[in-house]
């Protein structure tokens, strides 16, 4: 049986480590307040843009465009967006094995290089063999909505000089506090649905056809890699919410069930020490 000053340690640690998750629960509310409206505002554009550009490029059919251009699937570049931290629960490891599973069935047939956002994607894919072109690192919350369009504009480059033949993206949608959904989207290229092209607009083109797609697709692609790196940080802040929240819940169960345990010690320590009491009265008497 545990000595009453081991036990009253281990509450007290316990109470500390609460009074630790407690904080990182609140910290981790007021960023998912934010990013959660930050996703939520932009969420018509983003989900309504596929189906316009869609019904644009097929519109402006007889334009040709690099981004356009279908190629045989030999070299792809896939982004994975993780977290820099942990203590998110199943956050990153999902993703991950989802991921590696989808990189398993492509890579007997295609050349695979990998760009990486978030430390744990780095450590997990540093023990395997993959090629791995561009990390980033402890960053990633802080990461300007410039300096996403950046990385956009260098896949882009990388797939319109035929260093690549496709390029998709892995990265936590947020769905719900609860969980959120593990997604693998096609970036490049941009394949119109079938019924778009069966339905096309008819625009009278201003300033023209082939500015216009200029413009649009490249910006297309940025908006969505944007997209993905906001979706997977307000996910990621609603993961670790909850984590900390079932953190501070499990240490007050386990600080109510050591102190049951010390009562119950103290209280066998007392009858004993009664009895003995009684036991010596009676010896005197």
């Amino acid at each position: 049986m545990p000595a009453l000053i081991d036990l009253r340690r281990r509450i007290k640690s316990v109470r500390n480590t609460q009074q630790i998750t407690q904080a990182m629960k609140t910290v981790a509310t007021a960023k998912f307040k934010k990013a959660q409206r930050k996703v939520l505002e932009s969420r018509p554009y983003w989900h309504n843009s596929p189906q316009f550009l869609a019904r644009v490029t097929a519109a402006a059919a007889q334009i040709r465009h690099p981004l356009l251009d279908r190629r045989d699937e030999k070299r792809i570049r896939m982004l994975i967006v993780t977290s820099d931290k942990g203590l998110a629960g199943a956050f990153n490891a999902n993703l991950l094995e989802r991921a590696h599973e989808f990189l398993r069935e492509k890579r007997d047939r295609c050349e695979i290089r990998l760009t990486l956002l978030g430390k744990k994607a780095v450590l997990y894919f540093k023990r395997l063999d993959y090629t791995v072109d561009l990390s980033i690192v402890d960053r990633v919350q802080n990461m300007t909505e410039e300096e996403i369009r950046e990385l956009a504009r260098l896949m882009m480059r990388e797939y319109v000089l035929n260093r690549s033949d496709a390029v998709y993206v892995a990265y936590n949608e947020f769905k719900s506090i609860l969980a959120p959904r593990v997604t693998v989207n096609k970036l490049l290229p941009l394949e119109p649905p079938a019924e778009n092209r069966s339905n096309p607009l008819s625009p009278d083109w201003e300033p023209g056809a082939a500015a216009l797609i200029r413009t649009l697709l490249p910006g297309y692609i940025e908006d969505q890699v944007c997209h993905c790196v906001w979706e997977s940080l307000a996910a990621e802040h609603a993961a670790r919410m909850m984590a900390m929240d079932n953190a501070t819940k499990n240490a007050d169960e386990l600080i109510e069930n050591l102190t049951l345990v010390l009562n119950k010690i103290r209280q066998a320590s007392i009858t004993k020490e009664l009895l003995e009491i009684m036991s010596a009265v009676e010896a005197l008497s």
